[in-house]
């Protein structure tokens, strides 16, 4: 099982940020988190496409495009050509969400579908089989910087016991509120795919940073009861 870290560039400095994400890859990062927000859906407004397409000319890295926005299914296609490998929707804002998985697809990128803390797996139950990734969220969307929500912890065992129990091949993605402290307790819970934004940038040196956060996070999957794929009581 491999361990995935995703730096989220909302809490980054954006007048130095291409700079930053160069030192992020060089720490060995294995995607950039751009968490896309419009102000309705959330609290909170952030950047579009363009933004997206000028960090493609710096890295290398993937972009794991996370859209907390109404009708995502407007906006997929041109951040898909800005850039994008993955992109997840909420869903929360898709009463047609097979067909918006099935859209992002057709597009030749990795669909997800992201969970707000009170928004039960049932949301998921039947696109399951059809997603690359699911994306509990551990804080309640809109801002950096918020205090992990640890009531997640039983939906990440819950939806960690059913991929290995159906031999899934879905990402177990989780993001916000993700520190030194709690990344282990995400990982113990099931989470494979982590986000870390205002943590991490508040490290003075990038590239050690993400080394230190996968080896915290590589120590809590050696010693759960998931890392031997064995499922567990909730």
């Amino acid at each position: 099982m491999k361990i995935r870290i995703a730096p989220s560039i909302l809490t980054a400095d954006f007048a130095h940020l291409g700079e930053q994400v160069v030192l992020l890859e060089k720490g060995g990062a294995d995607y950039l988190h751009l968490d896309i927000m419009d102000g309705h859906f959330v609290p909170n407004l952030t950047f579009g496409p363009p933004v997206v397409a000028s960090l493609r000319q710096v890295t290398g890295l993937p972009f794991d495009v996370h859209l907390m926005v109404e009708k995502p299914e407007q906006f997929i296609e041109s951040f898909a050509a800005a850039g994008g490998d993955s992109i997840t929707v909420h869903a929360e804002v898709c009463p047609h969400l097979h067909r918006v998985v099935q859209e992002i697809k057709s597009l030749g990128l990795r669909a997800g579908v992201a969970l707000n803390p009170a928004t039960p797996l049932e949301a998921v139950e039947y696109v399951l089989d059809q997603v690359d990734l699911v994306l509990l969220m551990t804080v309640n969307p809109g801002w950096g910087g918020q205090k992990f929500i640890e009531g997640v912890c039983r939906k990440i065992r819950l939806l960690r016991n059913r991929i290995i129990r159906e031999k899934l091949s879905v990402s177990l993605q989780v993001d916000g509120g993700i520190n030194f402290q709690t990344i282990g307790t995400a990982v113990a819970a099931g989470a494979d795919f982590l986000v870390i934004g205002s943590a991490l940038f508040q490290e003075g040196n990038l590239e050690e940073a993400v080394s230190r956060f996968r080896q915290r996070a590589e120590e809590a999957l050696a010693t759960s009861w998931w890392g031997r794929s064995q499922p567990c009581s909730t």
